[in-house]
């Protein structure tokens, strides 16, 4: 690491700590010849992540697109908006974990109605309904036949 007042490489780490949210380690480092001391931060490197849309139109992944359409599928409802965080966060760390550099729209579909179904069944059917784009009533009702038919 690079001294930012000296420029040179040698220095030591006199304190590490991890961040609040887990994905980084703050490193306190003091320069070698400089003496003088700098804050590093260290975290994994993630590659981009390519969307697949239903047309075959290509466009990098955003975390926040999930999140908005589950706000949309849980306006009114009593859900923690914590745990919509969660489940972004964890789709797309399970998307990251796959080492595909590209995903459909489809599997991520699937994976954000896998894991709203068990917060709000109404929030899960109103998703379906945009997700699957449901024509008519038959396509709701058959959703809510399946639905029932799990549980």
């Amino acid at each position: 690491m690079r001294c930012p007042f000296c420029g040179d490489q040698e220095s030591k780490v006199v304190d590490s700590r991890h961040s609040e949210d887990g994905l980084s380690i703050r490193r306190r480092r003091e320069c070698l010849v400089c003496l003088r001391r700098f804050t590093t931060y260290e975290t994994v490197e993630s590659l981009p992540i390519i969307v697949v849309k239903r047309d075959g139109t290509h466009q990098s992944f955003d975390r926040n697109k999930i999140l908005q359409s589950m706000v949309r599928a849980f306006d009114k409802r009593q859900v923690d908006t914590a745990d919509l965080d969660r489940i972004a966060t964890e789709i797309e760390q399970a998307i990251q974990n796959s080492l595909e550099r590209e995903v459909s729209t489809d599997r991520i579909g699937e994976m954000v109605m896998e894991r709203i179904k068990p917060l709000d069944e109404v929030a899960y059917i109103r998703f379906a309904s945009v997700y699957r784009r449901f024509q008519d009533v038959r396509s709701f009702i058959h959703e809510i036949n399946k639905f029932l038919e799990e549980k």
